[in-house]
């Protein structure tokens, strides 16, 4: 859905601590994020301090949108959005998603209608009253039940007001005393967290039992809010941790208490799960009785109902236009005396501004390559474009997933606009080359689409991700702008040094082994839909082996090992076969199990009496006649050959090289899933 928003919340806890680490040296990132210095440390003992260090402070200068809870008005839905429509008033939710910003695109999934007599300042409270709602339900408390809530922000606020309205007796508990005001003031029983004799005072407040369940709503590096948990609660008592704090208590405690601990993630199920979230696929109430956005339709039900009010907790408001006034209070730079609780971002409904292409009688041409980029992620800040540099060309406009993304690389990345969207960049007369480095799943239409507008296009691997979508680009080939697809392995020098030393040798037989190293379960690249690994990075090497046979597949066998969480085309751990036609074979190990450390890509080759090793693009090492040559260079993948040789294309001082190239990669690529698939030999026409 496309929201205009009219309220945003800023959370003013979990955005002051966004602002912290932002603010931070990089020195002082690298200590709050020990794991990502190992991982850096590693990928420069791969790839070289030089281009690690750029790809590390790129992603660190890369602006990223803020905010994660709004409300405003409905104006459009995409095709397949159900129960929403223009008009309608809507509470956005998730990170990412209900941002500070005019307009939004939030998936179905993560908005909720808003009832009637709902202020939409209020309703933009729901994605934070979700957090409480779901952190209650974890805690499985009942009517009657004497409940702390340590840590009194705005989620611990809202979970006072939830808890109260639900029957409990409730007693908060935090450091500062304007929240313990507005606690009390919504009915909880009160304690300052440094006052003498808190535990003596707890129990007697809670009948002489101790509290049933503890909600800890803190933000701290202090273990100190779940050690006063685990004290708190009674014996066979909860303790739910909603914030973010250290999980340290005392053993001996809680073996005595026999006490239960648990997490409440987020906004509740479906958080973090792309088919939930991106895709809209619901999980069933039967068995999933309450979503994040079932939960967030609940929190909008209590405050139409007037038992939970969000606008108590409002502290501050500012136009848009005055966001960095809201953030300087959120931060304590303003030195403000109200300690800030709610702070509500203000939009116009119709306040929209897009950047237009200027009229074609204005545009100049020149003898530059004009280029659009597509998909400013990591690789084409970091890869692509900077490979543009010394060659002739004009960087026009560039697009990406979301407004922000784009604005900053057109900022950052020298482009002279950003762009609303790619029929913006296909539709500029101007623009003669176009550059898609988006993810893998739609490649193919928007290779497709420019090249019927004519343009010289790039398309980063894979080309397609299935045989349907290859037809319509064959059709957009024909009469259509020249194609280059993102086997850059093909350009690299020692590649092109392998691939002279054995053209025309008999007997060849090749081997590519590539150790491509662990990825987390939920990473993008094992998602399906977006091909797997196999489909989007083992192609690369399909392709290569390919391209140093020089003779099409004819037959492929392969063999994975099973992974529960994938289906076997989607496992990262694969040995493939394949006979060229020409009689050559070649085998290809692409794993992701294995340990980083060792050197990712290495290609042996025999012939005709000849036998030569590529060691990671570094090292070719070539045996010929009882004596060993040996060619080494810095690691150089192809990447700028392959741009500079697409900028030529693109300008008519080269010839692209043949697209039939890139569609038998491709389909070898393919047979190589269906043998997955089968468990049987492939043949390829």
């Amino acid at each position: 859905m496309l929201v205009g928003n009219r309220y945003s919340l800023i959370s003013a806890g979990t955005e002051r601590g966004k602002l912290r680490f932002g603010q931070q040296s990089l020195i002082g990132k690298a200590r709050s994020r020990p794991d990502l210095v190992r991982t850096v440390i590693d990928k420069a003992r791969v790839e070289g301090v030089r281009r690690t260090m750029a790809v590390a402070r790129d992603r660190l200068d890369a602006l990223a949108p803020i905010g994660y809870s709004s409300a405003g008005i409905v104006k459009a839905v995409g095709a397949g959005v159900r129960g929403f429509g223009p008009g309608d008033r809507v509470a956005c939710g998730g990170a990412g998603w209900a941002n500070h910003a005019e307009v939004v695109a939030v998936p179905e999934n993560l908005g909720a209608r808003v009832p009637e007599g709902v202020e939409l300042a209020d309703a933009a409270y729901a994605t934070v009253g979700a957090i409480a709602l779901h952190g209650i339900r974890q805690s499985e408390v009942s009517v009657g039940d004497h409940v702390g809530v340590v840590g009194l922000g705005l989620v611990g606020q809202l979970t006072v007001q939830i808890l109260i309205a639900a029957g409990c007796k409730v007693i908060g508990i935090y450091l500062d005393a304007r929240a313990i005001e507005l606690a009390a003031d919504a009915g909880a029983s009160t304690f300052e967290r440094n006052a003498g004799a808190l535990e003596q005072k707890v129990l007697a407040a809670s009948a002489d039992i101790g509290l049933d369940c503890v909600l800890v709503c803190a933000s701290t590096e202090s273990p100190d809010p779940v050690q006063l948990a685990t004290r708190l609660t009674r014996s066979r008592g909860r303790v739910v941790v909603v914030g973010n704090v250290p999980i340290v208590a005392p053993w001996a405690l809680v073996y005595e208490k026999e006490l239960e601990f648990r997490l409440s993630r987020s906004y509740g199920p479906g958080r973090y799960d792309r088919e939930y979230e991106e895709r809209g696929r619901d999980l069933p109430p039967e068995y999933v009785r309450w979503t994040e956005q079932r939960n967030m339709v609940a929190f909008l039900d209590l405050v139409a109902s007037g038992r939970v009010r969000p606008s108590a907790l409002t502290t501050h408001r500012f136009p848009i236009e005055r966001g960095a006034d809201a953030y300087d209070i959120v931060s304590g730079k303003s030195g403000a005396r109200v300690r800030p609780f709610g702070v509500l971002l203000e939009y116009e409904l119709d306040g929209e501004a897009h950047d237009q292409p200027p009229p074609a009688h204005q545009r100049s041409l020149t003898k530059e390559v004009r280029l659009g980029l597509i998909g400013a992620g990591a690789f084409a800040r970091a890869t692509l474009v900077p490979a543009l540099a010394g060659l002739p060309v004009k960087l026009r406009a560039v697009a990406s997933e979301t407004g922000l993304s784009a604005a900053d690389a057109a900022e950052r990345l020298g482009f002279e606009r950003a762009a609303a969207s790619p029929d913006e960049i296909f539709e500029d007369e101007s623009i003669g080359a176009v550059m898609i480095a988006t993810r893998h799943s739609s490649h193919a239409p928007l290779a497709a689409a420019a090249l019927r507008a004519g343009k010289a296009v790039f398309v980063e691997k894979p080309l397609a991700l299935s045989e349907g979508e290859l037809a319509p680009l064959e059709d957009a080939l024909v009469g259509g702008g020249p194609l280059m697809v993102g086997f850059n392995r093909r350009f690299a020098p020692l590649t092109q040094r392998l691939h002279d030393e054995f053209l025309g040798l008999p007997d060849r037989v090749i081997l590519a082994r590539v150790n491509a190293g662990p990825l987390d379960d939920d990473h993008w690249m094992h998602d399906q839909e977006e091909g797997g690994r196999l489909l989007g990075e083992g192609c690369h090497f399909v392709d290569l082996l390919t391209h140093l046979v020089g003779s099409p597949p004819r037959t492929v066998s392969a063999f994975a090992c099973a992974q529960s969480k994938r289906p076997l085309e989607c496992s990262d751990s694969i040995v493939a076969n394949l006979s060229f036609a020409d009689g050559s074979v070649a085998s290809l190990l692409y794993s992701g199990a294995g340990d980083s450390r060792l050197p990712k890509e290495r290609i042996e080759a025999f012939g005709g009496g000849v036998a030569a090793v590529l060691d990671d693009f570094r090292r070719l090492e070539i045996y010929r006649g009882g004596k060993r040559t040996t060619h080494k260079q810095r690691q150089d993948k192809g990447h700028r050959a392959q741009v500079a040789r697409f900028i030529a294309v693109a300008s008519g001082h080269a010839e692209a090289p043949s697209a039939d190239s890139y569609l038998i990669s491709t389909r070898a690529t393919f047979a190589v899933a269906e043998s997955l698939r089968s468990g049987l030999p492939v043949s390829l026409p």
